[in-house]
């Protein structure tokens, strides 16, 4: 009997009653946000609670941080990358990214800006984690 009392005593009480069904696809946006979605996807990204945390599903977020009075900044797929775009006649803005937007870790993407018919193109590998983007005025 003492042992029983003994493990009871270091339980702990956990709740995982909260659950969901991913279903839909595609992409919905309006005004300067935008989000995409897959099917049968469970809970991409970060989610966390208390002192636990899980990175869920089987991609990471790649989002944009509208900046006001930045220009428009665009996020699209492109293979095993993404690309993010931006009007040429945008100047003396940089692009910057950060891993967590708890922090102020922003700093400058290491890959080149390429030219194309106007518009400013940074093709950035798609690598498992959370990456956000800006545009910053210095």
């Amino acid at each position: 009997m003492l042992l029983v009392s003994a493990m009871a005593a270091s339980a702990q009480t956990y709740d995982l009653s909260w659950h969901k069904i991913a279903g839909g696809g595609g992409m919905s946006s309006g005004g300067t946000y935008s989000v995409s979605g897959t099917i049968g996807q469970p809970d991409a990204g970060q989610m966390s609670g208390g002192t636990y945390s899980i990175a869920g599903g089987f991609w990471g977020i790649y989002a944009v941080v509208q900046t006001p009075g930045a220009p428009f900044l665009i996020i699209v797929p492109s293979g095993s990358n993404v690309q993010l775009l931006w009007p040429v006649s945008a100047t003396g803005f940089n692009l910057q990214t950060n891993s967590n937007l708890a922090t102020s870790n922003w700093g400058p993407v290491s890959q080149t800006t390429n030219v194309v018919s106007g518009t400013n193109i940074v093709t950035v590998p798609s690598t498992q984690g959370d990456l956000f983007f800006r545009l910053k005025y210095p």
